[in-house]
Parts: structure tokens; C-alpha cells; sequence
């Protein structure tokens, strides 16, 4: 059993996102879930907000008990990035780019998550 929940254009970096997501990838439930709400990194609050959402299709859509439910899988890709511009000096102006991510969580009640293998040719 899967179940999965998508958060769509959350105004955060990526790069910052996957700081978190590579810490709870592959744990069970409730240590992500502890280790997410104690964090200080700005991607936790995205990250815990997606899970939460994953756990709750699992246990209503599928019937599965939270207790024995594991990370399958997280990913966190790249979204549109706003263009704004900043005056600078002699009527110059330099671009800042504010990005954001998508971030995909996927739930499962096998105890061993699969990981992807990688072709060792």
C-alpha cells in the first residue's frame, strides 16, 4: 500500500528543501515527524506540512495504521522561478531570482523502502 501528497510552487529553494528531505528519507513516520517538528531549517515546516498530508490519504483513502507506515520515497524538484530586478549603480540593474520547489512524499507500510538500485556496468 501507497499513498502520496504533492505541495505545489512553496515559495523555498530547493536547495534548501532537500536539506531536510535528505534527513528523513527512508525513516519511519513518527521519527520523521519528531525530527521535522524540532528542526530549525526553513524547509521543515513545507517538508512535516506534506507528510502529514501523506499519512492522513494513507490512513483515510487506504485504511493503513500511521504506527507502520515509512517514508518511500521524497522528492523535492524545481518549480518556476519569479524574475524580479534591483536598481545598482549607473542606471544599472541586476536580476534576483526568488525560486521555488515542488515537494512529493510518498508513505508506504513496508518496513524495508525500496531504494533505487543503480546499473553498476
Amino acid at each position: 500500500m501507497q499513498a502520496k501528497s504533492i505541495s505545489r510552487y512553496v515559495r523555498l529553494s530547493p536547495q534548501k528543501c532537500r536539506l531536510v528531505a535528505d534527513q528523513v528519507r527512508s525513516m519511519p513516520v513518527e521519527k520523521a515527524l519528531e525530527l521535522l517538528q524540532f528542526s530549525p531549517k526553513k524547509g521543515a515546516l513545507p517538508v512535516r506540512k506534506t507528510l502529514d498530508s501523506a499519512i492522513a490519504n494513507a490512513e483515510h483513502n487506504e485504511g493503513a495504521d500511521i504506527d507502520e507506515l515509512w517514508i518511500n520515497e521524497i522528492m523535492v524538484d524545481e518549480a518556476p522561478t519569479l524574475k524580479r530586478f534591483r536598481a545598482r549603480a549607473k542606471g544599472r540593474g541586476t536580476r534576483i531570482l526568488k525560486r521555488s520547489c515542488h515537494i512529493t512524499v510518498s508513505v508506504s507500510d513496508e518496513e524495508r523502502p525500496r531504494k533505487k538500485s543503480r546499473n553498476t556496468n
